[in-house]
């Protein structure tokens, strides 16, 4: 039907039932399905330059297939691969595009590295490595510190390409995800300069001593997220650089945009050039770089499943792991709670970042004696969520990151009212009412099941967007029992005013992360983690450095003469 177009270009298929006439000059026309409007807004500075194509044939009514071919300058020239400190060109001839979820419109070509490029970005990390890991830590403190200064420095422009990339509202990139992986780098860069990699000194006896030192591992892999792309593109690599790893970091083939800019804010800061270098791709490209046998550790974030699997293949060949997994995280609301609190922290746990967060809290318990209060303050606070322009400081909910992640979410929506016959309180399977230029992109309502029971499917599956399923429950044991009756312990959290309380609700939760009072919440200083199938290892605090380097014990004797069995009789 068409032809393959250059790399600026994309074509739409349409079909158009015409009446003919003699000699086809002329022709009247209708839609009849139409399946693309051009935007009327499109950031960048777009331009279109359109032309139809189209054949008649020689009865007496026909149907014309034409395309339209829109020229269009994307909004952000192609990402290519970054390695050995520059910018290089991917050799495989593949590129994919990355998509603009609020409006569906490419927003830029992304190259594919080849398996010969994932190569070369290793060895270019494993010639930086013997340099980097000798460096004293108070010199890769300060560049650290020089890159975590540019980060802040730069903050809304990067925000900004994160609101385009992943969804999210620029109400939300600008103040938390540079700032807050900023702020990990600048914690472990500190954390390094002030001796947080000195080893131990132990005497043993007046002539013996024991020391260990903290070794790097090597050269790292890094596979990034697409809810968070820069921030936990930092998360990763702070903690990596900073004790004298190199890395070769794969952003998710969804949200690519962050990881360039990253890789040039760190040779800005004067990191050496192959300390930290990108290659793009799908699963394909991940599987390979983390099976090499170079990579001394693996770190990924992502899906339950995916993990695992990652998992598998890199302990299968005494790889270091840390797997940030998924979760289906509880929310016990305890009867004492102040309602307001308890709702606000309900909603931060399911509608921000529209639900796609690793450690929210889905499934959340509330006394049976509460049901029509919270009920009824969650409705009117439902309110508040507010979908819209992502530029607009009023909005304060995006769409969903992609076309095939809004088809589960909804799968999902429509399950629970179908099948698992849940009472839908808000929301459903509908779009929210946004303006005509967002129509097209991946938006979703914020959704809440109550009446939900334990065995529902979307109560045990993780979701990944803003569906909240409400339990209610009699007793606070009961509520604890129910919540860890699951295969996975991301996280978990209490509302109550009673502090003693809270304390042994927590302490008998089976998660990794947990909350008193609030929700969400996740500083550089606080060690995050799953418990379960929710993970393995840490990220962030000072427990997670030690996941990046590897443990040296000496034992020095100084009395001068070796001990020793075999000595004459």
């Amino acid at each position: 039907m068409y032809s393959e177009l250059d790399e600026s270009s994309y074509c739409i298929i349409a079909s158009l039932s015409a009446t003919k006439r003699r000699r086809c000059e002329s022709f009247t026309y209708k839609w009849s399905s139409p399946c693309f409007s051009f935007p009327s807004d499109v950031r960048g500075g777009v331009s279109w330059q359109r032309k139809i194509i189209c054949s008649c044939a020689s009865s007496s009514s026909l149907e014309i297939h034409f395309t339209i071919l829109a020229a269009m300058s994307l909004p952000f020239p192609p990402r290519e691969l970054y390695y050995d400190g520059q910018v290089r060109p991917a050799s495989s001839g593949k590129t994919f595009r990355t998509v603009n979820p609020a409006t569906a419109t490419p927003l830029a070509d992304i190259q594919v590295a080849s398996n010969a490029d994932i190569d070369a970005a290793i060895a270019a990390g494993e010639r930086a490595f013997p340099s980097w890991s000798q460096t004293p830590p108070i010199v890769r403190a300060r560049i650290l510190q020089k890159a975590a200064l540019l980060l802040r420095e730069r903050n809304d422009e990067i925000a900004r390409v994160e609101t385009l990339d992943c969804g999210k509202a620029f109400s939300e990139t600008s103040t938390v995800d540079v700032v807050t992986g900023a702020d990990v780098l600048e914690y472990y860069a500190n954390l390094i300069g002030g001796g947080g990699l000195n080893g131990e000194t132990t005497q043993l006896r007046e002539d013996a001593w024991v020391y260990t030192k903290k070794a790097p591992l090597g050269v790292c892999a890094g596979i990034g997220a697409w809810n968070y792309p820069i921030q936990i593109a930092l998360w990763k690599s702070a903690p990596c650089l900073a004790a004298g790893n190199t890395m070769v970091y794969k952003p998710s083939e969804f949200t690519p945009l962050h990881a360039q800019i990253l890789a040039q804010i760190y040779t800005e800061a004067g990191l050496p050039a192959g300390v930290f270098n990108v290659v793009n791709g799908a699963g394909d490209v991940g599987a390979y770089l983390t099976s090499h046998p170079t990579i001394a550790k693996v770190s990924f974030t992502g899906q339950v499943a995916t993990g695992k699997k990652v998992a598998g293949a890199a302990g299968g060949n005494m790889k270091y792991v840390t797997m940030e997994l998924g979760g289906k995280s509880p929310l016990i609301v305890c009867p004492d709670a102040d309602l307001e609190n308890a709702v606000n922290g309900a909603m931060m746990a399911n509608f921000y970042s529209t639900g796609q967060v690793c450690t929210n809290g889905t499934r959340v318990f509330v006394p049976r004696a509460m049901k029509a209060a919270f009920e009824k303050l969650l409705l009117e606070k439902i309110s508040y969520v507010r979908a819209g322009p992502l530029f607009d400081e009023q909005t304060n909910f995006g769409p969903l990151s992609s076309a095939i992640h809004h088809e589960k979410v909804v799968s999902y929506i429509r399950y629970g009212i179908e099948t698992d016959r849940a009472t839908l309180l808000c929301g459903g399977p509908e779009k929210p009412t946004v303006p005509q230029d967002l129509q097209a992109g991946y938006w979703v309502k914020p959704t809440v099941f109550t009446d939900c029971t334990d065995s529902m499917r979307i109560v045990k599956e993780e979701i990944f967007g803003p569906v909240m399923s409400i339990l209610y429950y009699d007793t606070v044991e009961e509520a604890v029992q129910r919540a860890n009756a699951t295969e996975l312990g991301l996280a978990a959290g209490v509302f109550t005013k009673d502090l003693n309380q809270a304390h042994r609700v927590i302490d008998q939760l089976q998660a990794g992360i947990t909350w008193v009072n609030t929700w969400g919440e996740s500083p550089a200083e606080m060690a995050v983690g799953g418990w379960k199938g929710s993970g393995l290892g840490v990220e962030n605090g000072r427990r997670s450095i030690e996941a990046w380097v590897q443990n040296k014990s000496t034992l020095v004797e100084m009395s001068g003469a070796v001990a020793t069995v075999f000595a004459k009789l």
